[in-house]
């Protein structure tokens, strides 16, 4: 009953706080299954870590996309509460075994590419403080390396600057924050887009792109309207995807990267999954893969997070993100903090001489 009451007031906030506002269907959804022993139940004899709501909700949505749990799929349509409420818990309780094989499978993904308007000025600020004409790009840990296109899409900032390509089909926007403007400066030619993880996902797999769209609430045709843009965009110029841990994989994706182009790193809120001794290792691979040629690390982390890159005197869990610029080249390591950011990326204070 302890571990029911747990899980009850755990969809109960998620509904009621995570979701209010953003997402009525997920609000009524989560809230209603907070208040059903029966689901609870279900979710009860599942593993731990395929409880969470965000993973159990974007399993049930997958199903519902995938024409396997259509009265859910209907419900969702309509953007009718109650009957998706209801639907939901009649699928969770109908095929638990689908749902949990998901939720095993599959982690939530969060790979819109919003948060380019945080990485291109970073980018091109690590490409001119290393004099690089060419650029390889590394994304460790977006899985689906949205993040690798950063250069193909048009980026509005709120002082009427602008960044990337107006003509694009995904347009970004970003509202500054400070006085010290965004650089304009363009990024250089990208040579190479490389993604690197664990399990990574790829756009150009139906199921990799279903489970994307599921990772969206049903109720935000904006976000689901320019996610689909993003991977119309990705298709057309598919990066390479290394499966494995990155602190192994890197050599081999710096290996990628033609020697006349800055190989540089991106990890965006990923860092955070892994405990310092890893972080660490991390940042010892990249300080290694310097010995030979200049590489930098471009990092949006919460505070504290991305070893090496200034706290600026913030507190963790402060609720920004600091944006981090690291070149290694030889025995040297430069790193600033060269910015700070809010809500993912969609506000932004730059804060680096440029």
């Amino acid at each position: 009953m302890g571990e029911a009451r747990t899980l009850a007031s755990v969809y109960r906030h998620f509904g009621a706080v995570d979701s209010a506002g953003t997402s009525p269907l997920y609000e009524r959804v989560a809230v209603a299954l907070s208040e059903s022993a029966e689901a609870l139940g279900a979710l009860e004899a599942a593993p731990a870590r395929t409880r969470h709501p965000a993973l159990v909700l974007a399993a049930l949505h997958d199903l519902a996309l995938a024409g396997r749990a259509p009265a859910l799929s209907a419900a969702y349509a309509a953007a009718d509460g109650d009957a998706a409420a209801a639907a939901a818990i009649d699928t969770l309780l109908r095929m638990t075994d689908a749902v949990v094989a998901i939720a095993v499978r599959r982690k939530p993904q969060t790979l819109e590419a919003g948060r380019c308007a945080v990485l291109y000025p970073a980018l091109a600020e690590a490409a001119r403080r290393a004099g690089a004409d060419a650029v390889g790009l590394v994304d460790v840990g977006s899985a689906a390396g949205l993040n690798l296109h950063v250069d193909r899409v048009g980026i509005a900032y709120s002082d009427g600057r602008s960044l990337g390509d107006p003509s694009a089909p995904v347009q970004l926007s970003a509202a500054l924050v400070g006085h010290r403007p965004v650089p304009s400066r363009a990024l250089p030619q990208v040579v190479t887009r490389i993604g690197v993880g664990l399990d990574p996902v790829d756009p150009a797999d139906p199921d990799d792109a279903r489970w994307l769209r599921a990772c969206l609430a049903p109720d935000q045709p904006d976000r689901a309207a320019r996610l689909d843009a993003e991977l119309g965009l990705a298709a057309t110029a598919p990066p390479l995807l290394l499966r494995g841990d990155a602190v192994e994989v890197l050599p081999d994706a710096f290996a990628r990267v033609p020697a006349d182009a800055l190989p540089v790193v991106i990890t965006t809120w990923s860092l955070s999954r892994s405990p310092l001794e890893d972080r660490l290792r991390f940042l010892q691979r990249l300080d290694g893969a310097a010995a030979g040629r200049a590489v930098a690390w471009v990092s949006v982390e919460g505070v504290g997070v991305a070893p090496a890159i200034p706290t600026l005197g913030d507190r963790r869990a402060s609720g920004h993100s600091i944006i981090g610029l690291a070149v290694f080249d030889g025995s040297a390591l430069h790193a600033e903090a060269v910015g700070r950011c809010w809500s993912r990326g969609r506000l932004l204070a730059w804060l680096a001489d440029s």
